[in-house]
């Protein structure tokens, strides 16, 4: 009836792109914060002949932010721009100054736009997980924001979700961002369930690649962002522009 094979019973799902169109949220906070910091750094004199100023891009966000969990996404886009900036201390204040501190400049920008303009699940991405849950399916949510929680009370999801794997897990129990699968075999574990028995469904390519590594029983590529190819490439067992067309027999 869900579209996937007789032997998965329970359900991972990623939140931004999969379930929430936060995803477009997130990289808009994303530009803003990471534009304003190469600005700022370009018009300091404080950089290097080395390193590249130019805004951030679309293609930034999916090759370097796009699934990862929030610091790995600043060390690894500066990485890409040749820029090293100190870790600091995940409750430093928003600023430009330190791995952590840019990292709680993007968050706080997402809040704000959160808390004003709110969060709509994706229609068949709702209609889907109601039937999965009605359906006796195991369900989590895994997710690299920290901010899951907030935003699937947000949706009205929270009701369907039995577990919920954000940001904040991943940090306390140190475990490794996606791509590597540490926060979905995380989800598996908390559901009591093996991940061969267990589906992963994700719109990011480092999501895609988490679970295959992870050697779950069936990867759903959700394309949002037209990168279907991308996402059959690194390992998606199928492809599907909305989670309702999962129900067209």
């Amino acid at each position: 009836m869900l579209g996937l094979p007789d032997s998965i019973t329970a359900y991972l799902f990623d939140l931004d792109g999969v379930l929430t169109p936060t995803a477009v949220v997130h990289r808009k906070a994303w530009k803003r914060t990471f534009d304003d910091f190469l600005t700022d750094r370009a018009d300091a004199g404080a950089h290097t002949a080395e390193e590249n100023l130019e805004p951030f891009t679309d293609a930034d966000y999916f090759a370097y932010v796009d699934g990862r969990p929030r610091a790995d996404g600043v060390r690894t886009f500066l990485r890409s721009r040749g820029i090293e900036l100190p870790e600091g201390r995940p409750d430093d204040p928003p600023g430009f100054g330190t791995v952590a501190a840019l990292g709680n400049r993007k968050n706080e920008r997402l809040l704000a736009v959160i808390e004003s303009e709110g969060v709509t699940p994706y229609s068949g991405s709702l209609h889907y997980l109601r039937l999965a849950y009605e359906a006796g399916a195991r369900i989590g949510v895994v997710t690299s924001s920290a901010n899951g929680r907030s935003v699937l009370e947000g949706a009205g999801l929270m009701p369907y979700v039995h577990v919920l794997i954000d940001g904040n897990v991943i940090r306390e129990r140190g475990l490794n961002g996606k791509p590597a699968p540490d926060s979905f075999l995380a989800g598996a574990e908390a559901l009591h369930v093996a991940p061969s028995e267990t589906a992963v469904f994700e719109d990011a390519v480092s999501g895609v690649e988490a679970g295959r590594s992870g050697h779950f029983g069936w990867v759903v590529g959700v394309d949002r962002e037209g990168q279907a190819d991308a996402l059959r490439t690194h390992g998606a067992d199928v492809v599907v522009t909305d989670l309702g067309d999962l129900l067209d027999p």
